[in-house]
């Protein structure tokens, strides 16, 4: 037990209030950082956003996009 309910002896602190038992004690008794299989999940699932990220990017419609776009921007419209 993290806390004592009741104060012992004379000079011992008195118990937190109940607001910190609330809001304090689970996250301190909360299990901390990932484990190897969620390591792996999360790392598959990071390798397979960026291959999907780097087909959509170097797809022909996206370079032609902004081809045309710094094109456009280059151009003077006068």
């Amino acid at each position: 037990m993290l806390f004592r309910s009741k104060s012992t002896g004379r000079h011992a602190a008195p118990a937190p209030p109940r607001w910190w038992r609330r809001w304090f004690r689970p996250a301190l008794a909360a299990d901390d950082g990932m484990s190897t299989a969620e390591y792996a999940i999360g790392t598959i699932a990071a390798a397979a956003l960026a291959a999907v990220l780097y087909s959509v990017v170097t797809g022909d419609s996206v370079v032609g996009a902004l081809t045309g776009l710094v094109q456009q921007a280059l151009t003077p419209g006068f």
